[in-house]
């Protein structure tokens, strides 16, 4: 399982938009979480980490390895 710190969501809309974003990600199997709250989105799958970040980012918000 992969963990991210995601900074920058403000709303449920957001956590949506990063719930598709890491969906699309080749060799993800599945997005277990994305928590508004805490700033944090667990994945499950094969998916490269920087792939899952490029996503994150390119839906306008920041995101680390957690």
């Amino acid at each position: 399982m992969t963990k991210l710190k995601i900074e920058g969501m403000s709303c449920q809309h957001c956590v949506k938009a990063v719930d598709t974003a890491l969906a699309d990600v080749p060799g993800v199997d599945r997005v277990v979480a994305v928590r508004l709250d805490e700033g944090e989105a667990e994945v499950e799958g094969s998916a490269d980490t920087n792939a899952l970040i490029a996503a994150v980012e390119e839906e306008g918000y920041e995101a680390r390895v957690a």
